[in-house]
């Protein structure tokens, strides 16, 4: 049987030897998962100059490029767009990610996380000519860009620039009306203008792979066989705009599990698509944070709070009614254990720079959230 290509293997999650080192990549299980990856019939790699503390390319050469000839892979790579200081960056970094992959050509090439607080960067030092240029060059076959912004914004940008060809975005059915995410919206945008669209975070970065009870047993009544983050996978890959759905596969489990039926992937009918439906709804009434542990909100902060881990914790501490629901002990006890580590600060000494919310791809007020953080759970006795 061919594979559905729309599935690609997003390089963001990969398997970890140390929890609390993102950059120690577990090179020989990731080496299995791309092993198996291409022989069903999957091609589709997406990396990025940051990902796993820098150490995502270099991984993907190891485990990838120096093992396969060149046409049994395509690789997508992003400029990491907020790190340009002058325009010679650009090329800077475009040789250092050649370098890092072992590669002499991108397949595809985005500009990473375009929003309001870097269009502007954008335009100054001319990434748009810079990657048109290399594209004409032979160094780049597809260019386009990754997205977190609104629907005006993404229409203007793609209305200046009539030759993008690609569209990444946030699209997963939690967001789909989201009014901080607008990835209904923004997906009709690119279908307005033509372009075809690649999915990140289909399963909002693990929150749809731990769903409520309820929902669990809604999906599961309906279909037994099927994995909880599957139905993420599949709306995702629904869509007839969509190209490629990308999954941050973490271990084995995962990769067999999305290579299994995304071979023989069907589009959801209208009864599974209300079975979603009814369960944004449960969902939406009890994550309180939505965050999808990208962590670009750790990168950048100076105190090094472990943003995302804190905000799984509250969501959970939400929802079994907080300090009322009797059960917090344990996740008291838990946030106490994360912010003794060394060289990690508690919510409470959080100095409001700004610097997460600027990076926070779902515009939440992280500043906020830790302040409710502090008093709800660092507080608590």
């Amino acid at each position: 049987m061919v594979a559905n290509n729309k599935l690609g293997f997003g390089c963001m999650r990969l398997p970890i030897k140390n929890a609390d080192d993102q950059s120690s990549v577990d090179i020989e299980l990731f080496k299995k998962m791309v092993d198996t990856f291409l022989a069903r019939g999957f091609t589709y790699f997406d990396t990025a100059y940051v990902y796993h503390h820098e150490q995502s390319e270099a991984a993907l050469r190891e485990a990838l490029v120096k093992r396969y000839p060149r046409d049994a892979f395509t690789i997508t790579t992003k400029l990491p767009t907020w790190r340009i200081k002058k325009e010679e960056d650009l090329e800077r970094f475009f040789q250092e990610q050649l370098d890092r992959l072992g590669i002499n050509y991108f397949d595809y090439y985005w500009l990473h996380n375009i929003n309001a607080n870097d269009i502007e960067i954008a335009d100054r030092f001319h990434c748009w000519d810079f990657i048109r240029q290399k594209q004409k060059e032979g160094f780049i076959k597809h260019i386009g860009f990754s997205f977190h912004d609104m629907p005006e914004m993404l229409d203007e940008l793609l209305t200046e620039h009539p030759e993008i060809e690609y569209v990444q975005l946030q699209i997963n059915y939690l967001d789909w009306e989201a009014d901080n995410v607008k990835a209904h919206a923004n997906y009709d945008v690119c279908v307005k203008h033509g372009k075809q669209v690649i999915v990140m975070e289909p399963v909002k970065g693990g929150v749809l792979a731990d769903v409520p009870d309820e929902v669990k047993r809604s999906f599961k009544k309906m279909h037994p066989d099927w994995s909880v983050a599957s139905w993420g996978i599949r709306y995702a890959a629904s869509l007839p705009a969509v190209f490629k759905v990308l999954s941050g596969m973490s271990n084995y489990e995962q990769l067999m599990d999305n290579t299994d039926y995304m071979r023989c992937f069907e589009p959801l009918n209208e009864v599974e698509l209300k079975t979603i439906a009814n369960a944004v709804d449960i969902i939406h009434s009890q994550i309180t944070v939505n965050c999808t542990n990208c962590r670009y909100c750790v990168d950048g902060c100076p105190k090094h709070i472990p943003i995302p881990d804190y905000f799984k914790l509250y969501n959970h501490f939400k929802q079994i009614g907080g300090e009322s629901g009797g059960s917090s002990k344990p996740l008291v006890a838990q946030y106490r254990e994360m912010s003794s580590k060394e060289g990690v600060s508690k919510a409470s000494e959080c100095i409001k720079c700004g610097r997460c919310e600027k990076s926070c791809p779902q515009h939440l007020e992280i500043r906020e959230y830790l302040k409710a953080i502090t008093k709800e759970v660092e507080n608590l006795h």
